[in-house]
Parts: structure tokens; sequence; C-alpha cells
């Protein structure tokens, strides 16, 4: 049954938030900025409230807006428009784009498909769209909006690209859990290609919940049929959402709450012996049971649960982790991965069993193949100072990232490793060596390198 909230005095229970009154109460001086944070209060109030009449927000200020956001030094769509090009003229562009948003006659433009490779994997690959720079606008402020109504409900199992929260705020999480509750099964899911698995009428369903806006129901669904170039071809598919769109994020978390979050948070417990827990960033989960039996049924009903709704589990990836430390060490616990870290059982030096984190062995050598990669390409293409400056802030952002609690051995390592590949390929300049160790000592301690230290505290 759905709740009548009280608004302005008044009861409702759909709210009109897109125009400059509310409820009859003519608000003239309100921003967009100011509306949507209005439509957030109100959703965390009742997580049943429906919105329309969101198509207001798209206006002159705010989109002008996000195009002073966004980043012109990113990779261009098929049309070839940059950022500089487009601002060239802005307010005739701004208004075009309006006045097609306005009668419907708006089409967003093919995304361009382009493969990176895989961290840790050789030779691997990940499909990642780019937008035309216009259709990027209207994504950033789509975005925005669905944020608004969104964000206030979702679970707090969820992680990713979530204001306030980040790849650490899941991994302190998951620690914690695992030294204070326990359990004695984790199971690392791996979910097979979610991006492009999502189902476009299933999204839709689940965004009319909320949204009775049909005029942005649309907007959306052209967004997501758009169409991919794929190797000099034009694709159009009823399923998935490209990962390098804007709104994808919020997108891929919205169908996953609904798919995941929900059912596991609320219909999983019922089901089971004891707790239960879910630690999900993007399509990166895993799922905490405190007994063996209860992942048995988890696992089985999960899979069900997925192909429900399109997506399918990685059986390949998908792992039953026994992780008891409880029974850790009279019987040997296993190690699994998570955003980057291992996550395994060990002794204090006091003699204390607890969970620690270090860097996951495929990432660490991953990344000193890219060290090395772009030593040996770049060792004669700056002077020496230069050279060790930059390279140095390419290191910062691996201390960064991997510089938490319980990991400093694992960064010193990954310090002390690039130094000497950065000192192999400096020597490798010309036929004469450069610097003897001792001479590169000197060298460094004229010019400090990046200072290990611990960034993030888990605990």
């Amino acid at each position: 049954m759905k709740r009548v909230m009280i608004v302005e005095g008044r009861p409702c229970g759909t709210i009109n938030l897109g125009r400059d009154t509310l409820r009859g109460i003519t608000k003239p001086t309100t921003t967009t900025s100011t509306k949507l944070n209005r439509i957030a209060k109100l959703s965390s109030m009742d997580a049943e409230m429906e919105v329309k009449w969101l198509m207001p927000h798209f206006n002159k200020a705010s989109l002008t807006g996000c195009f002073h956001e966004l980043n012109g030094k990113k990779a261009v769509g098929i049309d070839g428009v940059t950022k500089e090009q487009y601002g060239a003229n802005l307010e005739n562009n701004i208004d075009s784009l309006l006045n097609k948003m306005k009668t419907m006659s708006y089409r967003p433009q093919a995304v361009k498909e382009v493969l990176i490779p895989k961290e840790g994997k050789a030779g691997a690959t990940r499909p990642l769209g780019i937008s035309a720079f216009e259709d990027k606008i209207v994504q950033l402020q789509m975005a925005k909006i669905l944020e608004a109504i969104y964000e206030p409900i979702f679970r707090g199992c969820s992680y990713g690209f979530r204001p306030g929260r980040s790849c650490h705020t899941a991994v302190a999480a998951l620690l914690t859990h695992l030294h204070d509750k326990g359990c004695e099964i984790v199971i690392d899911v791996d979910l097979k290609n979610f991006f492009g698995k999502i189902q476009h009428d299933i999204l839709l369903g689940f965004l009319r919940r909320k949204i009775k806006d049909e005029r942005f129901i649309r907007y959306v669904a052209r967004m997501l049929k758009a169409g991919i170039f794929r190797d000099g071809r034009f694709e159009v598919s009823d399923e998935g959402s490209p990962q390098g769109n804007i709104a994808s994020p919020i997108l891929s978390n919205i169908y996953a709450h609904y798919v995941l979050d929900m059912w596991m948070e609320d219909v999983v417990p019922l089901y089971t012996k004891h707790e239960v827990r879910s630690f999900r960033y993007a399509d990166d989960q895993v799922v905490c049971c405190r007994y063996r039996s209860d992942s048995v049924k988890v696992l089985k009903a999960l899979k069900q649960r997925l192909n429900k709704y399109g997506l399918e589990l990685n059986a390949e990836k998908t792992k039953v982790v026994k992780f008891d430390k409880w029974a850790f060490p009279q019987v040997k616990q296993d190690t699994f991965d998570y955003l980057g870290f291992t996550f395994y059982i060990r002794r204090s030096r006091k003699g204390h069993v607890h969970v620690a984190v270090k860097t996951a062995r495929k990432r660490f050598c991953a990344k000193l193949g890219k060290v090395n990669l772009w030593c040996r390409l770049n060792r004669d293409k700056q002077k020496l100072l230069s050279l060790w400056n930059t390279f140095n802030s390419k290191l910062r952002g691996h201390v960064e990232y991997y510089g938490v609690s319980l990991n400093s051995d694992r960064v010193y390592s990954f310090v002390h490793y690039a130094t000497g590949i950065f000192f192999k390929w400096i020597n490798r300049r010309s036929q004469r060596k450069s610097l003897n160790w001792g001479q590169f000592e000197k060298f460094r301690q004229a010019h400090p390198g990046v200072k290990v230290t611990t960034r993030h505290h888990l605990f």
C-alpha cells in the first residue's frame, strides 16, 4: 500500500517537482539543483514515492552547467565534435538542443565502441562506449535526475558509483564483517557481461515504478537503443548499457537494486538459518554466508534469480570459498579477490587470528608490466629528472589506491620493484651506462620519490 505523504501542508501520493509550482505554491526563484535536492529529500522519506514532470529539469541553465562540468580532454564520439567546438557557439547549440527535446525530435547518436585492455589479463579487452559530446550533456543531466530519485533508496550493500562511497568503503565494510561476524563460506560472484546483458524493457519497467513522466522514459529508451558502431558496422540491440555512457552507472545500479540488492536483503533472509550479507560494487559482488548449508541454497537461488532478468553467472569464475576464521589454522582456509585486493586469514604477531588484505597478485604483476612498458617506451623522451618526476607521479596513483591498512609491505615491494625497473631502463638510453646503483641512490636522496604511507584506514 502506497504511503500518503504530506508536502507543504498538503497530502500527496505522487510528487510533482518538475515545474516552478508545488501543489499551487509558486517558487519562481527555485533552481534545478534545489528541486533535485528536494526530490532526494522526499525520496528518502518515502521509498515508494512517485515523481512526474521531470523534463522541465532539462533547461538552459542546467544543460549549460553540464557542459561546463564535462571534461574536454575525453575522446570524441562518431561526429568528431569536441567540447571546444561545441562551446564556440554554446548558447545557440543549447537553445537548439532544448528545442529538439521539447518537440521530441532529439535523438541520441550512435555510440562509438573502442576496446581497451583488461588489467591483469594479457590480450583480453573490454568494450568502452564513446558518445557524441551533445549526448554527454543530456546523459549527465539525466544521471543527476536519476540519482536524486534513486540514491536515497539504494541499499547499504551497494557501493559502486555512489556519492560518499568508494572501493575502499566497500573493502573496509567487507573486512569489518568478516572480522567481527565471521562466516564459513564466501561466494565470490562473477557476472558474465553485466553491463552488456541489461534488458532494456525490464529496466524501463523498473523506472516506471517511480517515474511517471513518460517523455523522460522515452528519452532513456532512445539513449539505450541509440545503437553502437562496432568494427565498422552499426548494431542495435534490446540489451546492454555501454560502459562509458555517463548515465550507465546509475542505470546499472537501478537494475541491480531491483534484481539483486532488494532480493538479497528482503527475500534471502526468509530462507536461511543465519545472516547472509552481500557486498556489491557495480558487477563485483561477494556474498558472506555464516553456514555452508545456506551458501548452497543462496547460490542455487541466485542463478535462477539472474536468469529471470537476463543475467548470467560466469560459472568458471564464480567460486565458493572456505573462509572460516574460527576454524583457522586447524583447517586450511582459501582466499578470494575483491576490487584488486586479496582477502586472507592469518595470525598476527601476538598470535591473534584475523582477516587481512593485500594487493592481489594478478594486479601486482599487471601493474609492474605496465611500469616496465612505460619505462621502455619513454626512457629517452625526457631528461632524467623530468622522467623521474613523471615516473613517481604514476607510482603515486598506485600508492593512493593500494595504500590501505595491513598492505604496507605489498606497496613497499611494488615501489621497490618498480624503481628497479626504472633504474634498468635509464641505463639503456645509450650504449654507455648512465648511473651505477650508488650514483642512483644519491640521485634519489636529492630528489625523493613517492612516499609509502597508509592512505586509507580500513578499521
